[in-house]
């Protein structure tokens, strides 16, 4: 069985993880010191958001160097040094890789302008960050194509020159041990320049069809994917697509192109709702190729905290949100911080954001008229910063020294820090031990606020209602969880063993 299908990956935002020299800053060495906090939580994969030299205009999704450490985050030595210690505890390391495009100061974009694309004049085209996607370079006289912010110039894939290079840095990553890649915004890829105007809905909104998604795309990926695969046959592909459509992200998932691909229609539900949940639970599993796996997170750097957005600060609704992505079938990811049970940050100015997409939501709402608390709300709502605060580790050490005052006002319960933690702890553990991670269900079904499902000799259940559950199978004892009186409680979960046993989990 390939390894990653019984992995629980952590996704780490290396910027606000742990600040290991003191200046203000996550970095490597900060992460290496806490790698025994996630050997103690119960970790085996870790997902490292960018590191690499950047203007850090989009938080490292910006690369100026593709084989390089930003200063800001320590050395690459730094780096051969936290993955050593990470393999000493048998911990795998997937890094992102954004080939999408590359930030404007990447010696790139002057040495090899051929790399990107150029138009004499733009299209319709807008940037997902907001406005049009092309901008004017005045040395070269053109414009140039960025689906993202203006400093994220991007690649010409209809350049084969541009897969040959990023075959080095693959090369490059592999030979230095990570285990896998998480390919950003994958699917964008831009290998047609005929550059059709994408078309304009009711309300006057550029939609986002002919810039993502492009023929021959699947090519690219086959040859990218089987590249990694000569080199390490056991590398982990993840990819991130762009698109809130299932079957178009359930069909990059494939024995030839990525292992797993990101579903945001689970990851980012807006608001709770249990139904909502089984549904996407039911509808991964009629969409994905046989043999895959789907992707099972609650949170990301680029999202709202589930503990604000889905949970709405409650302690067991967010212990059963992680019960359902420990338990149900799929790869899980738990973003740093869930399993302290970390809030969203407020602001009280826009100058307190560094996200790129919260600035401009600011910027425009003051050029279209708003006042400034207005502009603020609406960037607020928009910056993905909310989700970036310092972290605040279940042992009661800080992002680092510096940061214990901000700590301090946060004001996060001690005692819900440590309730939290010990759920996601307890259940780590017991997956392991129990090796239910890559059994297919027998019976996924709901009722009454209730999902229950069967994954080989184990029975799950996670009442989300405000009502006791009796939900207990014919010969089915628990050995995960707590009933009253031989009811499940609101809000909770259990797992009960089908076979007869004399093994004692929990």
């Amino acid at each position: 069985m390939k390894w990653f299908k019984q992995t629980v990956f952590y996704e780490i935002y290396i910027k606000s993880f742990c600040d290991g020299n003191g200046d203000g800053f996550g970095d490597l060495l900060g992460l290496t010191e806490r790698l025994d906090y996630l050997v103690e939580l119960g970790i085996g994969g870790i997902w490292l958001t960018p590191f690499y030299p950047s203007m850090q205009v989009d938080n490292g999704y910006d690369v100026s160097d593709y084989c390089a450490v930003d200063p800001l985050y320590g050395t690459l030595a730094d780096f051969q040094v936290f993955l050593r210690e990470a393999k000493k505890r048998d911990i795998r390391v997937v890094i992102d890789m954004v080939l999408n495009h590359t930030a404007t100061n990447h010696r790139w974009f002057k040495e090899h302008p051929d790399y990107y694309i150029w138009k004499e004049q733009p299209n319709n085209w807008t940037s997902f960050f907001g406005g049009s996607a092309f901008s004017w370079d005045v040395e070269r006289g053109q414009y140039y194509y960025h689906s993202f912010a203006h400093e994220q110039a991007d690649l010409n894939w209809a350049n084969p020159a541009v897969k040959e290079e990023i075959k080095q840095v693959l090369r490059f990553w592999l030979d230095l041990g990570v285990d896998g890649f998480r390919f950003d915004v994958i699917n964008n890829l831009t290998l047609d320049l005929t550059f059709p105007d994408n078309p304009v809905d009711e309300n006057g909104e550029v939609l986002h069809k002919y810039d993502k998604d492009q023929l021959g795309i699947d090519g690219v990926l086959t040859e990218l994917a089987a590249f990694c695969r000569d080199l390490r046959p056991d590398v982990f592909l993840v990819g991130e697509i762009s698109s809130d459509q299932l079957p178009e992200i359930a069909r990059y998932s494939h024995p030839e192109l990525l292992d797993v691909t990101f579903n945001f229609n689970f990851g980012s539900i807006e608001t709770f709702a249990p139904e909502k949940l089984f549904q996407e639970l039911v509808e991964m599993e009629k969409v994905l190729p046989a043999g895959q796996m789907p992707t099972l997170f609650f949170g990301s750097h680029d999202m709202s905290r589930s503990f604000s957005r889905l949970a709405n600060q409650n302690l067991p609704l967010a212990k059963l949100l992680a019960f359902v992505i420990l338990t149900a079938r799929g790869v899980p990811f738990i973003y740093n911080g869930e399993e302290v049970g970390m809030s969203d940050l407020t602001f009280a100015s826009v100058s307190e954001m560094a996200d790129i997409q919260g600035i401009m939501a600011y910027e425009q709402g003051i050029t279209a008229g708003m006042s400034e608390q207005q502009a603020l709300f609406d960037a607020s709502q928009k910056t993905r910063d909310k989700a970036r605060g310092p972290m605040i580790f279940a042992d009661g050490q800080a992002f680092s020294t510096a940061n214990r005052t901000w700590l301090k006002q946060n004001q996060e319960s001690s005692e819900k820090v440590q309730q939290i933690f010990a759920y996601y702890q307890r259940l780590l553990a017991f997956r392991k031990l129990a090796k239910y991670a890559a059994e297919p269900y027998t019976l996924l079904q709901y009722e009454e606020e209730c999902i229950t499902y069967q994954r080989g000799k184990y029975f799950f259940a996670a009442n989300f209602s405000k009502h006791k559950k009796a939900v207990a199978p014919p010969n089915g004892r628990l050995v995960f969880g707590q009933e009253e009186q031989g009811r499940l409680a609101p809000l909770s979960g259990a797992i009960y063993l089908m076979e007869e046993e004399n093994e004692d989990y929990y």
